[in-house]
């Protein structure tokens, strides 16, 4: 099948080169702790080895950046950080790193007082002195909240667009050309059209392409197989991640799946005539990483999906995040919300909480609550 890829400009990362026509690349992130860093190392290997052209770790305070100059000599895989809400975190990552990646979203946590442009700029300084790529990522559940009031609520797309557009203009002005961006949603056609339509505002940015919170396999490989084959089937998309809630030894399989993945796209072995769960019970779990305050968190999504079968003909979201990072924000568009902190996982119900129980105690609550919501549902439709 031949495809012609979107004509992004060259950026490297470490030893690999993305955009310009050159291979997609696969990527993974680590799920051990940062700072247990023969684990970290082990995993970060276990990942480059199974064919990733970048590693992602977690870095959310002083001690796990200082693990990376650990982690950076026991790995040969080229190595990324994703700085959450603390931007002074640059100047300690970057001497140890290949590509930095900064959500505008998160920009508003530290420093309130101070303009983004200038936290923005903190970053991008760091980058440029320490031969560093960047990767500017707008997530769904994190979009600048200063974006979103503009907009109508029920657009979640265009704040997310004009957000990576500002951004993209203010790293361009400081000179700097060696950036990548992501826009993420948990649902494909957002991440579709998004990505769609900010292709064809800047074809020269080259894009991440990942559907965020995609869950267990194998719904969540063929969430992100709708949306890459739409995607890189019309030349859009340079590096990939297929994020896939999986046990810590399992993680390696994102790598195979996005791989895959793409090999049948450009074979022609596309799908994406396929409605995913169209009008029916929709769960949405992130993938496992060393955020992970708790690893229950992989068992218990697992759980729900046993547990909620009854309701699979209900059109129902319910989403399960496994930290205070994502869980928060990014379950309030979801009908029911668990996000899981190290002894109690927070219930909600849309972005109102219900309370937080014991891993023992919240698939019982949790099926309370969907009884009720599908009594709700239930009534409504029979009115």
């Amino acid at each position: 099948m031949t495809i012609e890829r979107n004509p992004t400009r060259a950026v490297r990362i470490g030893t690999i080169t993305i955009g310009d026509h050159n291979p997609i690349a696969v990527q993974s992130m680590t799920a051990t702790k940062t700072q247990d860093t023969d684990a970290t190392i082990e995993q970060a290997e276990a990942i480059r080895k199974r064919g990733a052209g970048v590693v992602r770790i977690a870095v959310d305070s002083d001690k796990d950046a200082a693990a990376l100059a650990v982690i950076r000599d026991g790995t040969t895989a080229n190595l990324a950080v994703d700085l959450q809400e603390n931007f002074r975190l640059a100047e300690k990552v970057a001497p140890y790193v290949d590509k930095i990646r900064y959500n505008p979203g998160h920009l508003y946590h530290h420093q309130r007082d101070k303009p983004w442009q200038d936290k923005v700029r903190f970053i991008i300084d760091q980058a440029a002195q320490h031969d560093c790529a960047i990767r500017i990522g707008v997530n769904c559940g994190s979009v600048d909240p200063a974006k979103k009031e503009k907009y109508d609520p029920s657009d979640s797309i265009t704040p997310m667009l004009q957000s990576a557009l500002e951004h993209c203009e203010f790293v361009d002005s400081l000179g700097f050309d060696r950036y990548v961006v992501s826009l993420k949603d948990s649902d494909p056609k957002h991440v579709v059209e998004v990505n769609r339509r900010f292709a064809q505002a800047r074809p020269d940015v080259p894009l991440h392409l990942g559907v965020t919170e995609a869950g267990m396999p194998p719904e969540g490989i063929i969430k992100t197989r709708i949306a890459f084959e739409q995607l890189i089937g019309k030349g859009i998309g340079d590096t990939v991640r297929v994020s896939l809630t999986l046990p810590n030894p399992r993680k390696p399989e994102e790598i195979d799946a996005g791989q895959s993945i793409i090999d049948d796209i450009y074979a022609g072995r596309v799908r994406s005539v396929v409605n995913f769960n169209e009008g029916g019970l929709n769960i949405i779990s992130c993938p496992s990483c060393s955020r992970v305050e708790n690893e229950a968190f992989v068992e218990l999504a697992a759980d729900v999906k046993v547990m909620t079968e009854y309701a699979k003909q209900y059109d129902i979201t319910i989403a399960v995040m496994g930290c205070r990072v994502n869980g928060p924000g990014e379950t309030d568009d979801a009908d029911l919300g668990l996000w899981c902190g190290p002894a109690k996982v927070n219930l909600k119900r849309g972005p109102e909480p219900l309370g937080a129980f014991g891993y023992d105690e919240i698939l019982d609550q949790l099926r309370m609550e969907l009884d009720k919501l599908i009594q709700q549902k239930t009534a409504s439709a029979n009115s």
